[in-house]
């Protein structure tokens, strides 16, 4: 069983990056998505690309997956986390959630 927690908050990524905690966030929505809107310093890569692409994934910290409101991200995390990447933490809300409580000016769709 792993000791990270399956998700978190937006508050608590914001409270991450603050803290210079090793973070990537992997932003598995569409590319035209990302376009729109984005965390800054975020990885797209669509969902359906990962298991080819991970590769691009840092071999080490938390791997914080994210998409509009949370579901397609969650479903990578559970795929993730059975090929043995227990570091990967889904963020609840998504980006809309992050647009609304972290960076309200940020565009939203």
């Amino acid at each position: 069983m792993s000791d990270h927690p399956l998700q978190i908050g937006v508050d608590d990524l914001k409270a991450w990056r603050a803290e210079g905690r090793q973070v990537c966030v992997l932003d598995v929505r569409e590319t035209w998505e990302y376009e729109i809107c984005r965390i800054e310093g975020s990885l797209n890569i669509p969902m359906a690309t990962v298991p080819e692409s991970l590769d691009r994934l840092p071999p080490e910290g938390q791997i914080v997956v994210v998409c509009h409101h949370g579901g397609r991200s969650m479903r990578v995390v559970s795929w993730l986390r059975s090929q043995g990447v227990d570091r990967a933490i889904n963020l609840a809300g998504g980006v809309d959630q992050w647009a609304e409580r972290v960076e309200p000016g940020m565009q939203r769709y």
